[in-house]
């Protein structure tokens, strides 16, 4: 049997080596054979309380076997899975639900009390399905939707629908800090094709043992999955508290590979490592953002066994770039180049491709490019457009023209090919006549050790356009990181406006630091009252 369907990703591995191990969780080891058959009965059930094809089921709970298996049986019966971050509050989730009219939601007794006041506008669901099941409070209410639990559900048994790859199967929300969330549709194909990529370069094997720290509604987070299952690995399912938590399941659970973001990153490098763990971590792989070299530096002190992969992606198609371990001694910088089965081109706005070191927008195409935005064709029209017909590839004869994703981010190739994210285009500061990528700031005051954590995002100023406001947290005289700036960084780069926090950084449900918040928190002390007339 080949991979061509989502849930297959665990019938092939199952059929291999069906008493191998697929998931932990809390104490509990899932077999490939056993969880394939929870699958398939959870598939049977959806399609027994009459989930008809396509339709949406919401899963909005903890890392644990049940979210598992309702992901990948919503996949199997025909319908279209959407992962809720567990993180999120009732009126974020209840905005979800309405948004891709849900019509089953998978949850516990507990989410659930605190989400049905807020469901009022959800009026396409039609089940909510509990994994502890019924209290009798819950039994004797006679509530709208219907409520379920889940070994009653797994009695009801129909027939799953036909599924083909071309179907979707996945609605994955971004995190919503420019705004409402948006839904990026994906296929079995889109997911299937990410999973093999991203395994065939980290070279994921039956004995691996990869740690999911990363939230599953997030696409780096829920490839934890896809890429264990395609390979035959072990996913170890871990809702953690304290990095030091991270650290100590890498050596208890002797986790071979490890994905996460900076932010996470960045606590965990400044632990204490025991040694014994770069003798079993095979690799560690960062997404979602740019690592600072300081601390990937300070991570492959700790790790000197273990092989760094820097990563790019974006919701919209998966996995863009990675750089190979080789490469990161002559090159830490880069975001690498194309992942298999994918072409990364580098535009500017008329569409013709940019010249060596010339700034430009990523563009990918290839089979991991998404299905747009739910419900949203102008938000659509403005990342998936029709590819180029100049670009090396396009066909001027093809009536119906290739789709690729717009990134939205700015960067350069190098003459050798390799790629250098520069900044997403909607967060450069404008200042003094100059493009300034916050990212770039951040990572010339994070080099300098003086700061914990921090951010950086331009405000309006009336001589300037914009003033650049760095805030951060740490221990330190203010005059010593000044002095630092104005070492590390040009006159037209120096923030106007350095901000110390004692608390941490807020962060989005997917883990990052929430710039966007920061910057609408701000107040700005450059603003001009006009006078009044």
């Amino acid at each position: 049997m080949n991979h061509h369907l989502l849930h297959q990703l665990i019938a092939v591995s199952a059929a291999r080596s069906p008493q191998a191990p697929a998931l932990s969780a809390q104490g509990t080891v899932l077999g490939y054979a056993e969880l394939a058959a929870r699958v398939e009965t959870f598939a049977a059930s959806l399609a027994g309380i009459g989930l008809g094809r396509s339709e949406r089921v919401a899963i909005y709970l903890d890392k644990r076997i049940e979210f598992v298996v309702s992901v990948f049986g919503t996949a199997a019966a025909g319908g279209v899975f959407v992962p809720v971050n567990p993180l999120l509050k009732s009126d974020q989730v209840a905005y979800i639900l309405a948004d891709c009219n849900v019509r089953v939601l998978v949850t516990s007794r507990d989410r659930w009390y605190g989400l049905r006041d807020a469901l009022a506008a959800c009026s396409d669901l039609m089940a909510v399905v509990l994994i502890d099941g019924l209290d009798d409070e819950l039994a004797a209410s006679k509530p709208a939707v219907r409520l379920i639990g889940w070994s009653e559900l797994l009695a009801e048994q129909g027939v799953a629908h036909r599924v083909i790859d071309t179907d979707m199967t996945a609605i994955l929300y971004t995190s919503g800090s420019t705004g409402k969330p948006k839904g990026v549709v994906l296929s079995h194909r889109n997911m299937v094709a990410g999973a093999k990529s991203v395994a065939s370069y980290l070279e994921n094997r039956p004995g691996d043992r990869l740690l999911a720290v990363l939230p599953l509604s997030f696409d780096a987070g829920f490839s934890q999955l896809t890429t264990a299952f395609a390979s035959g690995a072990t996913t170890v399912l871990m809702n953690y508290l304290l990095p030091r938590d991270v650290l100590g399941a890498l050596g208890a659970e002797r986790i071979t590979g490890l994905t996460a973001v900076p932010p996470l990153y960045i606590q965990l490098a400044a632990l204490d490592w025991p040694a014994s763990i770069t003798t079993h971590l095979r690799y560690f792989a960062n997404t979602g953002g740019r690592m600072p070299r300081a601390t990937l530096d300070r991570l492959r002190a700790h790790l000197p066994q273990t092989r760094p992969f820097l990563m790019y992606g974006l919701t919209e198609a998966f996995r863009s770039t990675y750089l190979p371990p080789d490469e990161v001694d002559r090159r830490p910088d880069s975001i690498g180049k194309a992942v298999p089965n994918a072409e990364i081109l580098v535009l500017r706005d008329d569409g013709s491709e940019c010249a060596p070191e010339e700034p430009g927008e990523l563009v990918h195409r290839g089979a991991l490019v998404g299905m747009g935005y739910w419900n949203d064709p102008a938000k659509t029209a403005e990342r998936y457009k029709p590819l180029p017909r100049a670009i090396d590839g396009a066909t001027s004869g093809l009536v119906i023209p290739e789709i690729a994703v717009f990134s939205g981010d700015t960067v350069r190739r190098d003459a050798e090919g390799y790629l250098y994210f520069i900044g997403r285009r909607d967060e450069m500061i404008k200042t003094s006549g100059y493009r300034v990528s916050p990212t770039e700031i951040e990572e010339a005051i994070h080099a300098t050790g003086l700061l914990t954590e921090l951010a950086a995002f331009g405000v309006e100023h009336p001589v300037l356009g914009h003033a650049i406001i760095v805030i951060g947290t740490g221990s330190v005289d203010m005059a010593t990181l000044k002095r630092a700036c104005q070492k590390a960084l040009p006159a037209w780069m120096q923030p106007a406006v350095i901000e110390m926090r004692d608390a941490a950084l807020p962060r989005n449900p997917n883990g990052k630091i929430d710039r966007k918040k920061l910057s609408t928190e701000f107040v700005n002390p450059f603003v001009v009252e006009a006078a009044p007339s």
